[in-house]
C-alpha cells in the first residue's frame, strides 16, 4: 500500500475526524499522532508540531486513513 504525502491542513482534517492530536514521544525528538491515551506520547499544540516538522524536514504521509510522519 503506497503512502502519499499530504498537506498539514489535510492531516489536521483527518486527525480531527479520527480524534487524533499531534504529540511528542517523551524522551525523544519523535513526533506522531495520538489519541492522548498513551503515557509515552505527550500531546503538543499544532503550531509546535508544524515547527518541528519544518525544522526536521518531516512530512505527513497517508494511506487509507492511516497517517505517518516521515522524512520528506
Amino acid at each position: 500500500m503506497a503512502m502519499d504525502k499530504i498537506s498539514l491542513t489535510d492531516a489536521r482534517k483527518i486527525a480531527d475526524k479520527k480524534g487524533l492530536k499531534p504529540g511528542r514521544v517523551k524522551g525523544t525528538k519523535g513526533i506522531q499522532f495520538t489519541r492522548g491515551k498513551n503515557n509515552r506520547i505527550e500531546p503538543i499544540p499544532w503550531d509546535e508540531f508544524e515547527a518541528t516538522m519544518k525544522k526536521r524536514r518531516l512530512a505527513v504521509y497517508e494511506s487509507g486513513g492511516y497517517m505517518k510522519v516521515m522524512k520528506a
